[in-house]
């Protein structure tokens, strides 16, 4: 067995482990990240950009979002069930990352909103190449990478963590494996940063209670299993909220597909019984929209629109745009649509009549001709069930009828390991595991109820910072600890 040595030791190496890596060598730390898959980055490859708070960015486009408040929005919006203080210096911190990222070369579109309710604290990565939107943190994780091995990181790929090495009651290195075999790597503190557990279904039904793939269609990142929660875990480290990132989308599309685009708007969402069940006025919050779905039957529910609908969407555009889709056009709908009926698909239902559609996609077909008979009407008037703004008020009416169907997705899991606001694993009892600390998705169990879409960003924002407290946090236990007087 090989033999290595450093001061910290990362174990993962995506956005939190990078952060946590650049962090401490910055502070003059040796550092090694081991990291099992083939490239760096992670789940954080796949995202659009972090959460920046008093931003230059902002402050130039008078964008008015202060940290107090956005501190005082994210705690309204947990009722306090998250760390007050793990946030605060979150959020606090949030400017001088976006500032420290534009020091590697990091470049960003602009600051955004997720939707009209939301505060524009989203920091879209411009790619080197293209059009900001999925996938454009990519471009920050090469420039993160390339820091990293600049400040002399040593970053080992396809060499996952066996186990934590603990003496007298200290974490005090890992066990990794390569292609050469087993390796035993001291140091003084590890950092676990291993991205949660997304592609872990049993862990998923677990913990959260979804099935994957019958009423869950999450993004599954490979590699993404757990490892690191259940590491900590065993070296002592309390469990802490275990939940998912949930959204919704059309099952088995990959999200934000064109073929949700004029669905994903404040027309009829009915449940299996062909019932209404929200204010469709709330469907630019997936957060709140998911909810509403999970509480129906089987999870799973259908948005209705007809032809009228559809041309009104062509001739005046669409009346809810996020982001995220702001790219897409009804052209790139049309386009996908055909695809499905040409290759036959089980999410998209098309029929000339009520009834028929109703036969398609599974629906009590009762329930629902009285649903849109009964919505039809409110659109003359007024909706006397759930008061939705008139102005999205519009009758169905034909030819053809469009049924999509909808489910619970999640970008991935959050939580797991329970740290303190200095991101060190804490102990049933609250008290600290020695040398052990915890950054990214593993740690983050913020979202406690929902993840605050209100402040977009969340995700990489908190894998990014709380990977820099780490990293710093890290050094200065080390300095406490095993400095010579």
């Amino acid at each position: 067995m090989r033999e290595m040595e450093s001061d910290v030791i990362i174990v993962g190496g995506g956005a939190a482990g990078l952060a946590a890596a650049i962090a401490a060598a910055e502070q003059g730390a040796e550092v090694i990240v081991f990291e099992k898959a083939n490239t760096t980055g992670g789940c954080a490859n796949m995202a659009m950009g972090p959460l920046g708070v008093e931003t230059k960015m902002q402050k130039e486009r008078l964008i008015d979002c202060t940290r107090e408040a956005a501190f005082q929005k994210f705690m309204d919006y947990t009722h306090w069930r998250a760390d007050a203080r793990l946030v605060k210096d979150y959020i606090y911190k949030s400017a001088s990352t976006i500032e420290w990222l534009e020091d590697m070369g990091v470049k960003f579109a602009l600051p955004s909103k997720y939707f009209p309710g939301s505060e524009a604290t989203w920091h879209i990565v411009q790619p080197k190449t293209g059009a900001p939107g999925l996938r454009a943190a990519a471009t920050m994780i090469k420039a993160m990478t390339d820091r990293a091995e600049e400040l002399g990181v040593k970053i080992c790929l396809e060499s996952p963590i066996q186990s934590l090495i603990k003496d007298n009651g200290e974490v005090i290195g890992v066990v990794a494996k390569d292609k050469d075999g087993e390796i035993e790597a001291y140091g003084s503190a590890v950092i676990i940063a291993t991205g949660g557990f997304g592609d872990n279904p049993e862990f998923i039904k677990k913990y959260t209670g979804f099935e994957w793939g019958k009423d869950l269609f999450s993004y599954r990142i490979p590699g993404l299993t757990g490892d690191g929660i259940k590491m900590a875990w065993e070296a002592g480290a309390a469990k802490d909220t275990m939940d998912l990132e949930l959204v919704f989308f059309a099952p088995n599309t990959g999200g934000y597909a064109p073929i949700e685009l004029p669905f994903r708007q404040p027309n009829v969402f009915v449940n299996l019984d062909g019932e209404r069940f929200y204010d469709e006025a709330v469907v630019e919050n997936p957060v709140f929209s998911v909810n509403a779905i999970c509480k129906q039957k089987s999870k799973t529910v259908f948005s209705i629109i007809d032809d009228s609908i559809m041309k009104y969407y062509e001739k005046n555009g669409l009346e809810l745009i996020n982001v995220v889709t702001s790219n897409i056009s009804m052209d790139d709908f049309k386009q996908e649509m055909n695809e499905f009926i040409k290759n036959g698909n089980d999410i998209l239902f098309i029929a000339d009549s009520i009834e028929e559609l109703a036969e398609k996609a599974g629906i009590d077909k009762e329930g629902l001709v009285k649903t849109i008979s009964d919505y039809n009407e409110a659109c003359k008037s007024r909706d006397n069930i759930f008061n939705k703004n008139p102005k999205y008020l519009k009758p169905l009416i034909g030819p053809k009828y469009y049924a999509l169907k909808f489910a619970p997705s999640a970008y991935g899991s959050a939580g797991g390991i329970k740290i303190n606001y200095k991101t060190q694993a804490m102990d049933a009892e609250s008290n600290i595991v020695p040398g052990l600390f915890a950054a990214g998705t593993d740690a983050n169990s913020l979202y406690n109820p929902d993840y605050a879409f209100v402040l977009p960003g969340n995700s990489l924002g908190f894998a990014l910072n709380s990977g820099r407290m780490a990293g710093e946090n890290s050094v200065k236990y080390i300095k406490e600890h095993f400095t010579e007087e």
